[in-house]
């Protein structure tokens, strides 16, 4: 299977879905590019959006090369008393929204999100394993996890139990509120792989601009202490991601890579060429793909990653039984 195992769903509860989102600061100057790189307009952010993003989503997911997508939920911010920090956050999408959409159309691979401060985080744990669930999607640095703390112990050991991996944002980050931008260095998940977690690093630890940190080479050297580390290409069509492109397609990297999109986040073709990793005529080719996801994936395998990148995803998610999966009891949902 052809997997782009880090894709977004965003919605504003039209639905009644639960979903919200803030846009301030550069979070609101980057929604523009963000729809359009779904075929959305910014008049649909206030109208009907959860079901025109889905209808989006499927289209381009038919239209693509891909076998499934590994859609994320996104739970709220907490403090590490597991109490709600109110108006921290830049967007949410409750588990339930996830589980169903799997249950919609089998190629969505459902990733929940779960702060583990919550104090209902093991029953949520277990709730959403029983449903479905192939991992679990946290952003440390924006939703205040320092993977480190005592008390968040026994969830990293019900994720190794469970054999659920954890997806953890690392590296640089524009598009998301960010509370503690220290905890987006990979040493932070040092903690969950001491314990026997399967962890996918997001971004490989890659800076996401000039002067921001870059963690890609501790994430290289946990990948010799770490044999159940792994990084994903999410976003490495972005122009600030130029500089790490060579660096993952090095040996030593790029067999413990797994392949994912970031959509909705744009799909550039130029860091590709200006790397130098394909010519002008396949730059031209590429660019004029509509279809972000297999712009994407096109645009990834003529920069060089091989076949085993977009196939990796199926041995290191935790894909249930065929049928397994039973409609999720509602849910309360976090306040925006």
């Amino acid at each position: 299977m052809r997997i782009d195992a880090h894709v977004h769903f965003v919605g504003n509860g039209s639905a009644g879905s639960g979903c919200w989102f803030r846009l301030r600061g550069w979070p609101r100057a980057a929604a523009p590019w963000l729809m359009r790189s779904m075929g959305l307009r910014r008049a649909d952010l206030q109208g009907d959006l959860d079901r025109i993003y889905w209808e989006r989503l499927r289209e381009h997911l038919a239209g693509s090369s891909l076998d499934a997508v590994a859609v994320f939920a996104q739970d709220a911010v907490y403090r590490e008393d597991g109490v709600l920090w109110e108006g921290r956050g830049t967007f949410y999408v409750p588990n339930d929204v996830v589980l169903r959409l799997a249950q919609e159309d089998a190629r969505v691979l459902p990733v929940v999100s779960i702060h583990p401060a919550r104090p209902d985080a093991l029953e949520e744990l277990a709730r959403c394993v029983a449903a479905g669930a192939v991992a679990v999607k946290l952003l440390p640095n924006c939703h205040n996890v320092d993977c480190g703390l005592p008390r968040y112990r026994g969830f990293w050991e019900q994720l190794a139990a469970q054999g659920l991996p954890l997806i953890a944002h690392t590296g640089g980050e524009h598009s998301v509120d960010q509370v503690r931008p220290e905890l987006a260095d990979p040493r932070n998940l040092l903690c969950p792989l001491e314990l026997g977690v399967t962890v996918i690093a997001a971004h490989c630890g890659c800076g996401s601009g000039f002067f921001g940190a870059d963690y890609l080479p501790a994430f290289r050297d946990m990948l010799t202490r770490f044999p159940r580390l792994y990084g994903d290409t999410a976003a490495f069509n972005l122009p600030n991601r130029i500089r790490c492109l060579r660096a993952c397609l090095r040996p030593g990297v790029v067999e413990r890579l797994v392949h994912g999109s970031d959509l909705p986040v744009p799909v550039f073709a130029h860091p590709g060429l200006v790397a130098g990793l394909f010519g002008l005529r396949t730059w031209w080719r590429l660019r004029q793909i509509p279809n972000p996801l297999e712009r994407d994936y096109q645009l990834k395998r003529a920069m060089g990653f091989p076949a085993e990148v977009f196939t990796r995803a199926a041995q290191v998610l935790r894909l249930p039984a065929a049928g397994s999966g039973a409609a999720p009891p509602a849910r309360r949902e976090a306040r925006g």
